[in-house]
């Protein structure tokens, strides 16, 4: 593992825990940790097959999410929705992920401030064993901001939504 994707891993876990970690770094890292000891042995694997670093980052950013939706569960006033765009071959495409979208603002209504935890859409449109064309590249910018302008367009103007793209 570089150094690079350690750094990357850290900031990820401290943008998702900001409101536990309160910044700090040396918190985040104890997160990072606890999650990094319950991937221990896929972590091994990974070593010794580098072929298979792409399932370590998706189990990385599942245990994240499972890690961040047990937190908001804890949280009453404070709403959580969690969708994975690759838990089907079609799930990213516009049509369907406007639906899951729309499920999950429907469900984050009631609440004040809410988190919209949105996962593996670059994977589902950017494979990386498939290469990077430039309409796969403008099919994942264009869902994006679809995306982004229909939460916008969908929140009521006193509610906070905070929109997580994993």
């Amino acid at each position: 593992m570089s150094t690079r994707d350690e750094l990357r891993r850290l900031h990820f876990i401290n943008s998702l825990f900001a409101h536990v970690t309160g910044r700090d770094l040396y918190l985040a890292g104890q997160i990072k940790a606890a999650i990094a000891f319950s991937l221990a042995e896929l972590e091994q694997q990974t070593a010794e097959h580098p072929e298979m670093a792409a399932k370590y980052d998706a189990a990385f950013t599942a245990a994240a999410a499972q890690l961040l939706e047990k937190f908001f569960h804890e949280h009453e006033r404070h709403g959580f929705y969690h969708w994975d765009a690759a838990k089907s071959l079609e799930s990213a495409t516009p049509l369907f992920a406007r639906n899951e979208v729309m499920a999950g603002l429907r469900h984050l209504a009631p609440y004040d401030e809410s988190t919209l935890l949105i996962t593996n859409i670059r994977p589902a449109l950017l494979p990386p064993e498939r290469r990077k064309t430039p309409r796969r590249v403008r099919d994942y910018e264009e869902l994006l901001d679809f995306i982004r302008e229909l939460a916008a367009a969908r929140t009521p103007r006193n509610a906070k939504l905070h929109l997580l793209f994993l």
